[in-house]
């Protein structure tokens, strides 16, 4: 038993697993400052007309504001002057899942939503919050809590406007709901007026896109199991592909009928997860995974898929997703349960690795011109050039003593990163470069 809650634990470290990255996923018109869904304006981690301040002090960015929160390992969605935060949250007679908006400049609160949390994880009954960046389009905002419900609310005013209770429904066996490891950890992505989501139900409804006004199904595809990667967007060659990492495969989808357009292996069975998200450069696809799995470069044809290069013992992210630029990958390689995790940098089209810094600690990575944001968990924030020749930290600072899991997001110079019970947000530079 003892083995099997310490491989349990070891797959838990993969709760993040909603971090993916995309090329133009058509979530909203990207506007200056907005970080509107994960991995901010094209779900790439690249922040747009963002500049860093040339220096902090010794003591690092300074702090504007910070307030509690309550479970779960959500990031935070930024649009205008208005932050999205999402977790769980028990008060008394009452245990509710709860989205609220804050004031973007000084955390004050605009306006606050909830509904009741039915989810119980099956191991480490304290880790049953939400995994999933909230997703704003149009005046709304779209959340996918751990339990499975999608739930659609107002943005300007919180009002709910409808919810789906989506794994009481495509994934009850009898009268139990399989929800999992960790609950849904599969954040949903926008094509036109659909949600797409990896619900992993079965009798063909493993991937269901909803439409975002009334929440009602346009169509369900395949039998492919959830995983906690997040799906990406694409056109090459003039069609639109929407890329999932599921239980185990890669696949793409057309968005409008749900049509596979190409599928291929990837993943292991056992006490194993997906869930690093694919990174897609113009016909590219880079997908990687722990857990004995690797990493694989594809190329996505007219026709299908093409095998550029794989290495079962090459990058292989356990659940955060690589930054491209400039042809070469940034992110962090291996386990943090098993302290193998290192900062590395590869050559995408080869899998070359450029260098390495051994016994890093995982990181989430933001791109900030050529700069690397890098926000690791135990809390210390780093800054480098993004370099494949070397590594090399500009500065240092440590923001936090408690362990940072959530995504950080960006905008108009301020930097939001949630630990185990806190939102902080740090002036990081400005829009204006300040």
């Amino acid at each position: 038993m003892d083995v099997l809650r310490r491989t349990y634990r070891t797959i838990f470290v993969a709760l993040i697993a909603c971090l993916l990255i995309g090329h133009r996923n058509n979530a909203r018109p990207a506007a200056a400052g907005d970080w509107p869904q994960i991995l901010g304006p094209n779900r790439n981690g690249v922040a747009i007309d963002e500049k860093l301040a040339k220096r902090w002090s010794a003591e690092g960015p300074p702090l504007l504001w910070q307030r509690a929160v309550g479970r779960g390992y959500a990031g935070v969605a930024i649009s205008g002057a208005r932050a999205i935060l999402f977790y769980r949250s028990a008060g008394q007679g009452h245990d509710d899942e709860i989205l609220e908006a804050v004031d973007l400049k000084d955390g004050s609160r605009l306006w606050k939503v909830s509904w009741q949390a039915h989810f119980t994880p099956m191991i480490f009954p304290d880790k049953d919050g939400p995994l999933c960046v909230p997703l704003i389009h149009n005046d709304r905002v779209f959340a996918f809590g751990a339990g499975g419900d999608l739930v659609a609310v107002d943005f300007k005013s919180g009002r709910l406007l409808w919810s789906r209770d989506l794994y009481r429904q495509y994934r009850r066996r009898g009268g139990t709901i399989d929800y999992g490891y960790f609950g849904a950890g599969s954040a949903p992505i926008l094509h036109e007026n659909r949600l797409l989501l990896n619900v992993g139900g079965r009798a063909g409804a493993g991937i269901l896109a909803i439409d975002c006004d009334s929440g009602k199904n346009i169509w369900q595809s395949t039998d492919e199991g959830a995983s906690y990667s997040s799906p990406v967007s694409c056109v090459v060659n003039g069609e639109r592909h929407v890329i999932f990492v599921t239980r185990y495969h890669t696949l793409s989808l057309d968005p409008d009928d749900g049509r596979v357009r190409f599928r291929f292996p990837f993943g292991r069975r056992g006490p194993t997860v997906n869930a690093a998200s694919p990174v897609i450069r113009h016909d590219l696809l880079f997908t990687t995974a722990s857990y004995g799995v690797g990493s694989r470069l594809t190329r996505i044809a007219a026709d299908g898929e093409e095998k550029i290069w794989a290495d079962e013992r090459g990058f292989a992210s356990q659940y955060n997703t690589p930054i491209f630029h400039d042809g070469y990958l940034y992110g962090t390689d291996g386990r943090a349960d098993v302290n193998s995790a290192s900062l590395r940098c590869i050559e995408m089209k080869t899998g070359k690795e450029m260098w390495k810094v051994a016994n890093f600690g995982v990181a989430a990575l933001i791109l900030v011109g050529d700069e690397l944001l890098i926000i690791r968990s135990d809390g210390k924030l780093m800054r480098a050039l993004a370099d494949p020749q070397q590594f090399f930290s500009r500065a240092e600072a440590q923001l936090t003593q408690g362990t940072v899991r959530a995504l950080p997001a960006l905008s108009e110079g301020r930097l939001l990163i949630r630990d185990d019970s806190q939102i902080y947000c740090y002036d990081v530079g400005s829009a204006r470069g300040s």
